[in-house]
């Protein structure tokens, strides 16, 4: 059967739905395809699930240091892994059923069950049935690389997917990825009372983050019994289920770890590969990221690409403003582009690394007049009170313009904090605007003016 639209929207993750009912109250007949799970990554594998099982794993580690606040609770902390599953999906469940329903009510919006595969331009083909449009909205999202390791396709293995479906707890999860994923879950499955080893090839955890970001990271992770592996290259994978092994062959020296599960983390790949997109002509990088100009236009007129797969950012929040921007322009006449975006994301371990614009290295690299501020959380009021002192604030500026450059906060709260200077640097105000601001008392980000009026020269003790 043959359809036609006036748009359509192909995936339901951040950027989707959002799209289609603006389309749709603009007059527009509107498709939107789903080929899977409404509300894409964020809400079924990602933000909204790992943040839930995050929620629970803190909860036991305070519940062990329960003593430290007064609080006794007269026996070992032990979790229900099942309780913490059925906990996980009752919430994943809940938003993805609010995003059926949001569709559902959108006017001019219908929503087709199915894979999407380009027969042209303007035609895909769902099914037995082809659906026709001038406008095509691509917001298909990603998933976990299978890397080419010997043994990978022998030897069982989790992804970011699959862990969250564990029912009972590993005796020794091994993680190979020492970037988000895969330190999220090492510290949630430590907490929960696996052992955890995590195998990195780079020689540092998170090498795009300033040395001191990295190593505190890695202290972190050491006070809570996490063993780390870094510098593992040539990794193989050998052994059974219940009986797994990494062996990082040019390691020095040889490096083989064994443990009962095994969880994959070393990056993600855009869903780009069974579009059709030849028979559209649209243009992909050597990754397979669909490739769009700074308002995700493609190649291709009438062909539009967001969120994940487009390459041009690997967070929820990424993925919105893509939306945002193809929205401004395509709807309200306003050039909003991609480069007008400052990068900025968060780490989820506990305490989280909250980040915004550039890191010292970078600043530097760029030939700015660099000056730094830096302050422990242990001399953070909020954070002593809470006995959650471990960490750092850290904030770049340019000396010449007085304007904000970036920030790294690896404490409590930080991911919340970071929005004072963050905000700030879209405004393009100088950095003198925060430190003469008054914040509340007793918070993280009442000391945000205080580092900042403490700045040195980069590289000054």
């Amino acid at each position: 059967m043959n359809q036609h639209f006036d748009a359509v929207v192909v995936g339901t993750g951040q950027a989707g739905p959002s799209l289609a009912e603006r389309l749709g109250k603009s007059g527009r007949k509107v498709a939107v395809i789903e080929r899977k799970l409404v509300g894409g990554t964020c809400v079924n594998t990602g933000c909204i699930p790992t943040k839930t099982m995050v929620a629970s794993a803190y909860a036991a580690q305070l519940a062990r240091r329960g003593e430290e606040y007064g609080v006794h609770h007269g026996g070992s902390v032990r979790v229900d892994m099942a309780q913490v599953w059925k906990r996980t999906r009752g919430i994943s469940d809940r938003s993805r059923g609010n995003v059926e329903s949001w569709l559902g009510g959108m006017p001019n919006v219908t929503l087709l069950r199915g894979h999407a595969t380009f027969e042209s331009p303007r035609r895909l083909r769902v099914g037995d049935d082809v659906i026709e449009a001038n406008e095509i909205f691509l917001n298909v999202g990603g998933r976990a690389v299978k890397p080419d390791f010997p043994g990978v396709d022998s030897v069982p293995y989790l992804t970011n997917v699959g862990i969250m479906d564990l029912r009972e707890l590993p005796r020794h999860l091994i993680i190979v990825g020492g970037s988000y994923i895969g330190l999220e879950f090492g510290q949630m499955f430590r907490r929960f009372g696996s052992d955890v080893t995590i195998v990195e090839r780079s020689e540092r955890l998170l090498p795009r983050e300033d040395p001191e970001v990295s190593a505190a990271i890695v202290d972190i992770l050491q006070r809570e019994g996490i063993a780390l592996h870094l510098g593992a290259e040539c990794i193989e994978l050998q052994g059974c289920a219940g009986d797994v092994a990494i062996v990082a062959r040019c390691a020095d020296p040889r490096m083989e770890v064994r443990g009962t599960h095994l969880l994959l983390a070393v990056g993600r790949r855009p869903n780009t590969d069974t579009l059709g997109l030849d028979k559209a002509g649209v243009a992909t990088d050597e990754h397979g990221y669909i490739v769009v100009d700074d308002a995700c236009r493609t190649n291709v007129p009438g062909i539009w690409a967001m969120g994940d797969c487009n390459g041009k950012g690997a967070f929820t929040h990424t993925s919105y403003n893509d939306y945002e921007i193809v929205a401004a322009n395509v709807l309200d006449n306003e050039p909003r582009r991609i480069s007008d975006r400052i990068a900025t994301y968060a780490l989820f371990i506990d305490p989280p690394l909250a980040r915004a614009g550039l890191t010292e290295q970078e600043a530097l690299r760029r030939g700015h007049d660099v000056r730094v501020g830096v302050r422990p959380m242990a001399r953070v009021g909020r954070a002593i009170e809470r006995g959650e002192t471990l960490g750092f604030m850290k904030v770049i500026v340019d000396g010449r313009s007085n304007q904000l450059l970036g920030a790294a906060i690896l404490g409590v709260n930080g991911d919340e904090a970071i929005h004072c200077l963050l905000d700030t640097m879209y405004a393009k105000a100088p950095y003198q605007t925060v430190t003469h601001a008054v914040h509340i008392h007793p918070t993280v980000a009442e000391l945000l003016p205080t580092t900042l009026q403490d700045l040195r020269p980069a590289g000054a003790s």
